[in-house]
């Protein structure tokens, strides 16, 4: 079979293969379980850059001894409206779903609640956080560090900033939520290893090598991402004709909050943990009006977007739709993201259980 061909896995069966590897690596069961829901809720949405291929990178870190599997993460200080989170070197889903429902709590107390993380990792798709607070009748935002330095100041050719997602989240009256979920970067960088995976080129714009020239290889593109070789325009593109350094200070914003709150790192730093941070501001919109005029508005401003012009994509819309197909058909798994599940079931001690549908 051809190394870009995909088959289709059903979800249920796919959170069974992620716990059974996770916790073969000493994980806790509930731990597990959530982490496993996270990630496949991603792939479901169609966000295969941050589902089952992260197991990956997990494997490596693991390896390296950079993350701790069974960490408990630890309010280290608190106060009515705020607090830090310590991740203990832990995968970042855990320390990530606490902090959301700490931050609910305290929005639920206070009308607002803010929680910081820092020494953590990876908490994969922030959009699956945020939503979890909307699904609440709650406002919610979100942001993250990330590993990596892929995006340079604007004006440089050095990498410093991570891809340093943010995302956004709202209740809609007529049910649903808006959901806003990006990188500050023009793109994801695990969206780059996504389409290395499929065999797939990369759009030019998205990755450039050290001399500025962009670069459409999309193994290439990752190899030089993963080794400070290359780097990932910011959001709006590489100058500032198309507001790159806009996306770059978004980028520095998102660093801010996310690290500065919970002594998270520096970029660049080199020690024996990621020691990523995040950032989780949850707000209860009862304490500004009337019960549910948040929710109400929303639906009338997405009305209006969509009133007149039907082809309109609402953000969210893509992820609702792929979570549809997926729901029905199963999630897609390139041949060559399989044969790294087999060998890191392998290497696990755990059996390889997944079977194709059809």
């Amino acid at each position: 079979m051809s190394p870009d061909a995909v088959r289709r896995f059903d979800a249920s069966q796919l959170h069974e293969q992620i716990v059974a590897v996770l916790r073969a690596w000493g994980m806790p069961g509930e731990p597990a379980d959530a982490t496993a829901t996270v990630m496949v809720e991603t792939d479901l949405s169609g966000i295969d850059s941050h589902g089952v291929s992260m197991l990956m990178l997990y494997e490596e870190l693991r390896a390296g001894n950079r993350l701790k599997l069974d960490a408990v993460p630890e309010v280290v200080r608190d106060a009515p409206a705020f607090a830090v989170v310590d991740g203990g070197a832990g995968l970042g889903h855990p320390a990530g779903l606490h902090a959301v429902e700490l931050a609910i709590h305290k929005a639920s107390v206070c009308g607002i609640g803010a929680v910081a993380v820092g020494n953590s990792h990876h908490l994969g798709a922030l959009g699956h956080y945020v939503r979890k607070a909307a699904q609440r009748g709650l406002v919610a935002l979100m942001t993250t560090t990330t590993r990596t330095p892929v995006v340079a100041a604007s004006g440089g050719t050095t990498p410093i900033l991570g891809t340093n997602p943010i995302a956004f989240a709202a209740p809609r009256a007529g049910g649903g939520e808006l959901v806003v979920d990006m990188s500050t970067s023009v793109v994801a960088m695990n969206k780059v290893k996504a389409y290395a995976l499929k065999g797939q080129d990369l759009p030019s714009g998205w990755v450039f090598d050290r001399q500025g020239r962009p670069v459409t290889d999309a193994a290439l593109a990752y190899s030089l991402l993963t080794t400070r070789e290359g780097t990932l325009g910011p959001l709006g593109g590489a100058g500032p004709e198309t507001g790159g350094h806009k996306g770059f200070g978004l980028g520095l914003m998102v660093q801010v909050l996310s690290a500065a709150f919970s002594g998270a790192a520096l970029p660049l730093d080199d020690a024996d943990s990621d020691n990523l941070g995040h950032f989780v501001l949850v707000i209860d919109p009862t304490g500004a009006g009337e019960s549910g005029a948040t929710a109400r508005y929303v639906d009338d401003l997405l009305g209006l977007l969509v009133r007149d012009e039907p082809d309109v994509v609402l953000p969210g819309s893509p992820e609702a739709v792929a979570r549809a197909d997926r729901g029905r058909n199963g999630i897609p798994i390139p041949e060559s993201l399989l044969e790294h599940l087999r060998g890191i079931c392998d290497r696990a001690g755990t059996d390889m259980i997944l079977t194709p549908l059809g």
